[in-house]
């Protein structure tokens, strides 16, 4: 896999890492453990990291390069 920086779309990636904080925190403020006893979903900070982790790779895609044949 060649990792060009070029050719990634920024703003799906910023897209991505919102929505994922965003979805990260509900995650914690609605469903999380409020015991302290699970490491993850009890830390408002890990479960929107997380988030954020999550919602860049659903979202990230790089640009197709025009790969045609001509044989």
């Amino acid at each position: 896999m060649n990792l060009n920086l070029k050719n990634i779309d920024w703003k799906r990636l910023v897209i991505g890492a919102v929505l994922g904080a965003v979805g990260g925190y509900a995650y914690y403020y609605f469903i999380g453990c409020q015991s302290g006893s699970c490491p993850l979903t009890s830390d408002p900070v890990k479960m929107t990291l997380y988030g954020i982790f999550f919602g860049i790779v659903l979202l990230y895609r790089t640009k197709k390069e025009n790969t045609e044949n001509h044989d």
